[in-house]
């Protein structure tokens, strides 16, 4: 079993016993289970899975890092939504600004580009989880 830990700026999102976990990392999505390697990583928006007593359940996750390191994930992120707290309205909406900005920034410097792209990503992982995919 893994002690697996999430943590936003403004709580304490999860901690728990899991059989699992995967996330999305800068360099690709990872799969943890027990006796994983010492590992730090950035994280990048995307879904968050985790596996307890066979039952999988899922967050958005937004930036911040993971540290895997004697059985213990955690995970210090800036956003963690379950499918039922995202208002998928609001997040459509995101998505379309990120994608009229991106445009418009074709020309712009490469860090602009990198946070619209990043905002383009969490709109994108929000419809997908509220999608229940």
């Amino acid at each position: 079993m893994l002690k697996l830990e999430i943590v936003t700026p403004e709580k304490k999102v999860l901690d728990e016993s899991v059989d699992s976990v995967t996330v999305p990392t800068a360099t690709g999505e990872i799969g943890i289970m027990p006796n994983h390697a010492p590992l730090i990583s950035a994280l990048r928006s995307g879904i968050l899975s985790y596996t307890s007593k066979g039952v999988t359940d899922k967050l958005v996750i937004s930036g911040g890092f993971v540290e895997v390191s004697h059985d213990q994930v955690a995970i210090l992120t800036d956003v963690a939504e379950r499918a039922d707290e995202i208002d998928a309205e609001a997040a459509k909406i995101d998505r379309e600004a990120a994608e009229k900005a991106l445009a418009a920034a074709a020309t712009a410097p490469v860090e602009e580009m990198e946070a619209e792209k990043e905002k383009l990503e969490k709109a994108e992982a929000r419809l997908q989880l509220a999608a229940g995919r």
